[in-house]
């Protein structure tokens, strides 16, 4: 499993054009409470630098931010291994954080930290934490699903009614993370049934979640298979309130896989495991101030207790998400090529 996992994240090392990055030298890997940190983010700068950047000001603590996707970054540390001047891995899933923990790279974290976060969204090594969370969902436009047409399961959309109705984006992550889930779920055999189901059924393919809500709300498309937070950005774009929407969210209930809850999340690098400097970072992204900015800014869910989800999005603990291991959601070669050969991709 790994091997493979390597494979896949070598040769996203292999197209990895640039790292962009903010503040700082680079290649100097600095000295513990020297108040500088290097930070590998698989999270886009759009994103987060504005968190950081409320870091930096809050800590004094100056940040050197290089970014790429979660999979270029992953690729990048299990290339430098020892040698990475990364002192921290911001990950966009938990999948790629389980994979560099995997090849032995991350230090454990403070208990303190740990346990301010559920322990599904936490490695059961400490070797990572969850700082904001994302629910797979069923967007549909209220016009044209009623409620009570909504699928109690994923496995659902195989069926006929949906045909050329399903909106996917097969080639982005999220999709992708949550097909992993199939797989660790109920195995390749009924998770290659079901992406062949979906074929079949003939979705509208698009590139990525945000064409497929504003597809769904314009109403060329019935429903889609996204994130949570993509419908509250589309009411943000819009300057409303997401009620005013047609495209509306449906949550996957019993466990289904379909309701699938990622983590974004952070590592240390085993040289900064006892950086105060790093371990001032861990904290800072599970305060109220971090978890409040992902809440109201990029409508994730916050993990720490005392920071509501974002107004009319269901608390994350009435949620019925399936019980994985995010871990093992690090198998990413296999399940891309398990798409392809549904002729998904």
């Amino acid at each position: 499993m790994q091997n493979r996992l390597r494979l896949t994240l070598t040769v996203a090392l292999a197209g990895l054009l640039s790292l962009t990055a903010c503040g700082g030298p680079e290649g100097d890997p600095g000295k513990p409470g020297d108040k500088r940190l290097t930070i590998y983010s698989g999270r886009s700068e759009a994103l987060v630098k504005p968190v950081l950047e409320k870091f930096e000001k809050s800590t004094g603590i100056s940040v050197d931010v290089r970014y790429g996707s979660t999979a270029q970054m992953a690729a990048q540390l299990l290339e430098e291994g020892e040698r990475s001047p990364a002192d921290a891995f911001f990950a966009q899933d938990a999948g790629a954080l389980g994979a560099v923990g995997k090849g032995g790279l991350l230090a454990a974290l403070p208990g303190e930290l740990l346990d301010r976060v559920p322990a599904a969204y936490r490695d059961a090594d400490g070797e990572w934490v969850g700082v904001s969370g994302r629910s797979r969902v069923l967007a549909y436009n209220a016009d044209q699903v009623e409620a009570a047409q909504l699928p109690k399961s994923v496995f659902e959309l195989t069926d006929p009614r949906w045909k050329g109705r399903i909106g996917v984006a097969p080639t982005n992550g999220s999709f992708q993370a949550f097909v992993t889930a199939l797989r660790v779920q109920h195995g390749d055999v009924r998770a290659r049934e079901f992406l062949t189901g979906l074929k079949a059924n003939q979705p509208q393919i698009r590139e990525g979640n945000v064409q497929i809500v504003s597809d769904i709300d314009a109403g060329t498309v019935a429903v889609g298979l996204v994130n949570h937070y993509y419908v509250y950005e589309l009411a943000k774009e819009r300057g409303g309130n997401p009620d005013a929407l047609k495209a509306k969210l449906h949550f996957f209930p019993d466990g289904d896989t379909g309701g699938l809850v990622n983590a974004a999340g952070i590592g240390l690098l085993k040289r900064s495991g006892g950086d105060p400097d790093a371990r001032a970072l861990v904290d800072y992204l599970l305060g109220a101030e971090a978890q409040t900015y992902f809440a109201t800014v990029t409508f994730e869910y916050p993990l720490t207790a005392g920071v509501p989800a974002a107004p009319g999005l269901p608390q994350l603990a009435t949620l019925d998400a399936p019980k994985i291991d995010l871990n093992d959601l690090d198998t990413l070669d296999a399940t891309v090529a398990m798409i392809k050969e549904a002729g998904l991709a």
